[in-house]
């Protein structure tokens, strides 16, 4: 409100200063008399009423609007942004500058460069363009743009706050993983077969639609007859295939290279046929049950898109606060930055109850495993608990290190 006062205070100096000037020179120039004071005067006079005109002039009639080429992005992508302007009164306006009012995340990459000098002049309609060279991952909005105006001689200044909100997303970048159920889950073992999770055809459970990938031997033909829509049969799954996945929200450098691994292997399980189930510990917990299908991919990327590394408890009593680990038995992949004594001891005791625990330890590219972690490694691997260094750029061997591990 103060603020508002000032501004208004501040336009009311500025006009009656516009006002006293063209007193002052006109004064001079009937007084003094001569060539060179009329020059002044008539030299000053169309400035001055230009800002005269401007001083009254409303910036309120503005409207703009921003073009997005898509409102979903990967982690990464370059992205191009227009934004249109638009007014009603095509009144002279000799420059403009327009900036992006935008969120500090997204400042911190652009660097000023959502800021444009334009010569508006009387087009009702101007725009200006501005590129973003990576975009970091996130839930990214955009609020107004800001518009500023004046005379050539800066005697009268006009700004306005545009109202125009968007929403974008990025995901975390993903790689493409070919997964492959763990080794004791079947009685053939481990296979990198692109089809989908096997499944037991001596047990028939139901039918349900065809879904790409299906067998031409599993297509139930009275169903298909009676619904006159192609039903195949559904078979019981051999063992679970279910997935559970805990990410790490420690802060960390490597929380990034996390996120986009724990995408990767969403997508990568759920590709498969499998299903899959996400627990974080951020700001707060957030549990997603174990489902399959492309609605479960949407939601767990969307959530991943948002996720920050502020969880300010270990690890290890993430895991310990989750009481239902003790009667579920799922695969159990936990994803991590930081390999500790407590994480590879709680992760041994659901071990112990039947239950089978990946730890994917994220790792930079350069980095290399300190000796307490290959001490930490050892440890788990006498508990039953495979530990797979994951290193940036190099997701594509996360399953068949596993199958080494």
């Amino acid at each position: 409100m103060m603020e508002r006062h000032f501004n208004t205070a501040k336009e009311i100096w500025k006009l009656v200063m516009l006002v006293f000037l063209i007193i002052v020179t006109f004064s001079y120039a009937m007084f003094q008399g001569g060539f060179v004071s009329w020059f002044l005067f008539y030299s000053f006079l169309p400035f001055a009423v230009y800002a005269l005109g401007l001083s009254f002039y409303t910036l309120k009639d503005m409207k703009a609007e921003r073009i997005f080429p898509k409102r979903e992005f990967n982690s990464g992508e370059k992205v191009r942004i227009s934004v249109l302007i638009e007014r009603n009164t095509p009144f002279p306006l000799f420059y403009a500058i327009a900036e992006e009012q935008i969120t500090e995340e997204l400042g911190s990459k652009l660097r000023n460069k959502a800021k444009s000098f334009l010569h508006p002049v009387f087009h009702k309609v101007f725009h200006f363009e501005y590129t973003i060279e990576a975009m970091p991952r996130g839930e990214h909005f955009f609020n107004s743009i800001r518009l500023k105006t004046g005379d050539p001689l800066g005697l009268i200044e006009k700004e306005v706050q545009i109202p125009v909100e968007d929403k974008i997303v990025v995901y975390p970048k993903y790689v493409e993983l070919l997964y492959k159920p763990f080794e004791h889950q079947f009685d053939q073992g481990m296979t990198a077969s692109k089809e989908r999770v096997q499944r037991d055809t001596s047990m028939v459970s139901g039918v349900r639609e065809y879904q790409p990938g299906d067998r031409f031997s599993w297509i139930n033909w009275k169903a298909t007859a009676r619904r006159n829509d192609i039903m195949v049969k559904e078979f019981e799954q051999r063992q679970s295939h279910d997935i559970l996945i805990m990410m790490d929200c420690a802060p960390d450098s490597r929380f990034e290279i996390a996120v986009s691994f724990t995408a990767s292997v969403i997508r990568a399980i759920l590709r498969k046929g499998a299903q899959v189930g996400l627990i974080t510990s951020s700001h707060d917990r957030i549990a997603f049950p174990i489902k399959g299908g492309d609605g479960q991919q949407q939601q767990l990327l969307y959530h991943l898109a948002k996720i920050t590394d502020n969880s300010q408890a270990p690890f290890d009593k993430v895991i310990e606060a989750e009481g239902f680990l003790n009667h579920h038995h799922s695969n159990l992949l936990l994803v991590t930055a930081q390999l500790s004594k407590g994480l590879v001891e709680r992760a041994g005791r659901y071990s112990q109850k039947g239950g089978l625990v990946t730890i994917f330890l994220i790792r930079k590219e350069e980095e290399s495993t300190s000796k307490d972690e290959l001490g930490l490694k050892s440890s788990a691997t006498a508990r039953g608990i495979r530990v797979v260094m994951i290193h940036d750029k190099q997701f594509k061997d996360a399953f068949s290190e596993v199958s080494r591990a």
